[in-house]
């Protein structure tokens, strides 16, 4: 039986609803984001580009910038292999936390990643992160941070058109199956499908809901 968390508050917290929303934003999504870097190691970010959140644009020419310490390095963006997916090649010149900056190259949308630690080459791996720690740079790097308020997040609900997520805990279950497939929803719910991994689906979770707590209101 479906509860009532699931069955009331989960779409509506959720659902991105049919809403006349026009203009120059994009949302950033990024794949297979890295826990750490490696000084002169190629980094490679591979992400897509989604106007509104949801059409995917290609034809774009996005860079992606870097910074630590007053040093600065970018790199532009080439086409992926999917539509609107592209790929950026860095290489960080410094060990140091490095603040990295994706501009989309569509009408001035951008995102901010939490600041990434780079290590020495042979130097011992950071520490691991805590799936909730790891499912905080998810937020952000998946583009959570665009259409969500949280306000542990600095930066969050830059266009806001989805619910604010800040202690909002949510039924892990019907997250998990959420964040596999958001058609599950129904047909009004235009959160795309952003073809996120189990792993990352359990850091978004620990991060959305460190309690356990489930919230039932409506």
């Amino acid at each position: 039986m479906a509860t009532r968390a699931s069955r009331f508050t989960l779409p509506a917290l959720l659902l991105l609803p049919l809403i006349g929303v026009y203009g120059g934003w994009a949302v950033t999504t990024v794949e297979d984001l890295p826990d750490y870097g490696v000084v002169r190691q190629p980094l490679n970010l591979t992400f897509t580009v989604r106007q509104h959140g949801v059409t995917k644009l290609s034809n774009l020419e996005p860079r992606v910038e870097a910074r630590a310490g007053g040093v600065t390095t970018a790199a532009a963006a080439q086409p992926g292999k999917a539509a609107g997916q592209y790929t950026a090649r860095l290489v960080l010149p410094q060990a140091g936390e490095w603040t990295i900056t994706i501009h989309s190259g569509f009408m001035g949308s951008r995102v901010t990643l939490v600041p990434l630690q780079v290590i020495e080459a042979g130097a011992q791996a950071p520490v691991a992160l805590s799936a909730a720690d790891r499912g905080r740079r998810l937020f952000v790097a998946k583009g959570c941070v665009t259409c969500h308020l949280h306000r542990d997040v600095s930066g969050s609900g830059v266009v806001a058109v989805g619910p604010e997520l800040t202690h909002r805990p949510l039924a892990a279950e019907y997250l998990r199956r959420f964040l596999a497939d958001p058609s599950i929803v129904g047909s009004g719910n235009r959160m795309p499908n952003l073809s996120l991994k189990q792993p990352e689906i359990a850091a978004l979770i620990a991060f959305l809901n460190p309690t356990g707590h489930v919230d039932v209101g409506n």
